[in-house]
């Protein structure tokens, strides 16, 4: 089969790799029909994610077919449509019974692209495919639950449910790529009073506006601190996110913070950031970290099917399985391409 390897900082190749097949009980392997490409993979070919090494095969995001189970699997069946997501729960660690699947003990937790083979192939192999997958309910579209696979459950669970979004509040979100407009998304579903959605790029703040956003604030040309306490009488935003996984990104999220706000770091860090203890002690603040669980994930997919979310929006390229090498400059260079998700199918 083919598939995207990673070959050490900025070098990836569309190549030949062996078909995967069933290493253990639990096991399906799913004959991927439709993959996209997570910012998390830009930060693993910037050489942040140490673990990912030579050889792996990228991708943590897909829907499939499933083509083989192990003898164990009693949920999916070959043929069946499924949506695989980016993190793999054993089920019965200690942190899978808690529903944080994100820190499973078990041999699951964030694997795919990352300790074992991923999902940017022709093929994948799940392991502890009965709490790892998802059948797609009818009427639900591949493209849409592919939004499910990572960004929506990370928006909703690590932004908005971390962040304690409540009506009224005033959330700032620093960041507007994929996982921000996510973010946003799910903060509406909240009523919050008003979403401030600051970037770089004037194309990002034009999408942040179709999803929520009430205002927008380039911050290459204002200051989002001015604008942020100007909206809220000098006091700051009640919930403030970090969608960038950049030091200044998530500096700035601190300070637009009001005393007694919450700050939810949803980024994905490589490089250290300052956090000036000496100045936030007294204020009060919250500040939450986390990796998405996809606990949420059955509940965004029965908001999909009844219209409350609209996934499709986020879709902004096309391409061909085979246009990997493509796919990925398009995704990179989203300042001159406005892509948020490109997605690859069969």
């Amino acid at each position: 089969m083919r598939a995207l390897v990673y070959h050490g900082p900025g070098q990836r190749a569309w190549e030949e790799k062996p078909k995967p097949e069933i290493a253990d009980a639990g096991d399906a392997v799913v004959r991927v029909d439709a993959v996209t490409i997570c910012g998390t993979d830009l930060h693993i070919l910037k050489g942040d994610v140490p673990a990912v090494t030579d050889g792996r095969i990228l991708g943590h995001e897909a829907v499939g077919t499933v083509a083989s189970v192990g003898p164990g699997v009693r949920t999916v069946k070959p043929g069946d449509q499924v949506l695989i997501s980016c993190i793999t729960s054993c089920g019965t660690c200690r942190f899978c019974r808690e529903a944080r699947y994100g820190q499973c003990l078990g041999g699951g937790g964030w694997i795919l692209g990352h300790k074992i083979d991923g999902t940017q192939a022709e093929y994948v192999r799940v392991p502890f495919a009965d709490t790892s997958v998802h059948p797609i309910p009818a009427g639900v579209a591949a493209g849409d639950a592919l939004m499910l696979a990572d960004i929506l459950p990370t928006g909703y669970e690590v932004g908005v449910l971390n962040g304690g979004v409540r009506p009224g509040d005033v959330v700032a979100v620093v960041g507007a790529g994929p996982i921000g407009l996510a973010s946003i998304l799910g903060a509406r579903l909240f009523s919050p009073s008003r979403v401030i959605a600051i970037d770089l790029a004037d194309s990002r703040l034009e999408a942040a506006k179709q999803f929520g956003a009430d205002v927008t604030v380039n911050n290459s040309r204002q200051d989002p601190l001015t604008v942020v306490r100007e909206l809220t009488d000098g006091l700051g935003a009640d919930v403030t996110m970090e969608a960038v996984g950049v030091p200044d990104a998530f500096e700035l999220a601190v300070a637009l913070a009001r005393p007694g706000g919450r700050i939810a770091n949803i980024g994905v860090h490589g490089r250290p950031a300052a956090l000036h203890l000496e100045e936030q002690w007294i204020r009060d603040i919250t500040i939450t970290t986390g990796l998405v669980d996809t606990f949420s994930t059955p509940t965004l997919l029965r908001l999909i099917a009844g219209g409350q979310i609209d996934a499709a929006r986020f879709v902004t390229h096309h391409f061909a399985l085979d246009e990997f090498p493509k796919a990925y400059d398009v995704f990179a260079g989203a300042a001159e391409t406005g892509a948020l998700k490109v997605v690859l199918t069969r």
